[in-house]
């Protein structure tokens, strides 16, 4: 278990959710030897629960420090918790901070904080779509970042590197990244697919998992950094009629995890 309480101040922190993924599919692709970035940082993916089965509510829980639950330990202890009394999963190792969400909380801790928005709840087109945008400092969005776009996660890469190159590397970053390809539509990455499916959302998976390498060698240089990589919910693809998300199925609720430490 990380002593959350060591590293922050001391490590940048890089937040990836790669919105929509689901577990069975990441753990395949990553078991089959079909992500070869992700392979060099992580060996397996921890199967989670989503703390919510949509964006929206997923990450109101992920920023108030209720990250995706650890199957096999309902009650782990967390690596951040917002001061609350009475939680049961606040321990010695929890960065507890005293703000409406962790990223502010952090903010006040020193950190420089950064979101580079993907799906449309991080749009900042409309007021829904700035809440999560206006938690941090500086947010980023473009439609070159969104969900319709194919190149949208080299897009995102291309922006943190610029901002990694221009940053104050005296100030400890949390940099925040909602990767959008997974999400629908993802049948633009196998050629002549016209409709979504999981072999569509596995191959949005594998591109994903090629644009990623320049930004964790470009972290690997900088200062240690705590990298916290998953997924906010899945998605169903026809299982027992369901299809999307925010409905309350295994396909949705279960998710892959990983964290790791780069540098130091």
């Amino acid at each position: 278990m990380l002593d959350m309480n060591q590293i922050i101040g001391s490590h940048d922190l890089l937040l990836i959710t790669l919105d929509t993924l689901r577990y069975d599919v990441a753990r395949t692709a990553l078991d089959t030897g079909q992500l070869p970035t992700l392979s060099r940082y992580i060996t397996h993916w921890e199967q989670r629960h989503a703390p919510g089965s949509f964006t929206y509510s997923a990450h109101h829980a992920l920023f108030a420090g209720f990250f995706p639950t650890p199957v096999t330990n309902p009650q782990a202890e967390r690596l951040f918790a917002l001061a609350f009394p009475g939680s049961e999963t606040t321990a010695q190792t929890t960065c507890v901070l005293n703000a409406p969400n962790i990223i502010e909380g952090l903010a006040q801790a020193g950190y420089a904080t950064v979101c580079i928005g993907g799906v449309g709840f991080f749009n900042q087109q409309t007021p829904l779509g700035c809440v999560f945008p206006n938690m941090f400092e500086k947010a980023y969005w473009s439609p070159e970042l969104g969900v319709t776009h194919p190149d949208s996660t080299a897009n995102q890469v291309t922006l943190a590197l610029d901002i990694l190159a221009h940053r104050n590397k005296t100030q400890p970053l949390l940099m925040f990244i909602n990767v959008s390809a997974i999400h629908q539509p993802n049948h633009v990455y196998v050629d002549g697919e016209t409709v979504d499916s999981i072999d569509t959302h596995a191959a949005a998976l594998r591109y994903v998992d090629r644009q990623l390498a320049p930004l964790l060698e470009a972290f690997q240089r900088q200062r240690p950094t705590l990298v916290i990589i998953c997924s906010d919910h899945g998605t169903a693809y026809g299982e027992d009629g369901y299809k999307g998300h925010r409905l309350a199925h295994e396909v949705v609720w279960t998710v892959p995890y990983a964290e790791f430490i780069l540098g130091g």
